[in-house]
């Protein structure tokens, strides 16, 4: 099996989730979600805009029955989006991880925004993170909760 090689999102229902960087707090979010982006080399922004769409609807909050019925713009939360290269990781071949598939920071900047961008436009308050930077993500995951989508 190769690695992957197409946009991935790590999506976490969280109670709240916040980076710093350098110790200092750079953004925050509280009830809603962390989303964990990894772009691939050739990735578009149509891409990241469906995938974004998708976020946005997906039903992971609990309705009154306490059912999955909801999304993130149904139950008024917020997202943390975090570009993380090491989603397109891949360990086929050795223990050592190759990014090979991971698009270049210039290539992943614009594609990263352009999620966010999409987020926004869905009506989920967007925070990020400091792209390109070492963070520390600091993650209440509720559920805990996790989904992994593929482009």
């Amino acid at each position: 099996a190769r690695g992957p090689r197409e946009l991935r999102a790590v999506v976490q229902r969280v109670r709240e989730a916040r980076v710093l960087v350098d110790g200092e707090p750079v953004a925050s979010v509280g009830s809603g979600l962390c989303v964990l982006l990894g772009v691939a080399q050739g990735d578009e922004r149509a891409t990241a805009e469906r995938l974004a769409g998708k976020v946005a609807r997906l039903r992971i909050f609990a309705n009154e029955e306490g059912k999955f019925d909801r999304s993130v713009v149904d139950a008024g939360g917020e997202a943390l989006v975090v570009s993380q290269f090491t989603l397109l990781a891949d360990t086929a071949r050795s223990n050592r991880p190759s990014f090979t598939y991971a698009a270049r920071p210039e290539e992943a900047e614009p594609v990263y925004e352009a999620f966010c961008a999409t987020l926004e436009r869905e009506g989920v308050p967007v925070a990020r993170g400091a792209f390109g930077a070492r963070m520390l993500v600091e993650i209440a995951n509720d559920g805990p909760v996790t989904i992994v989508l593929d482009a």
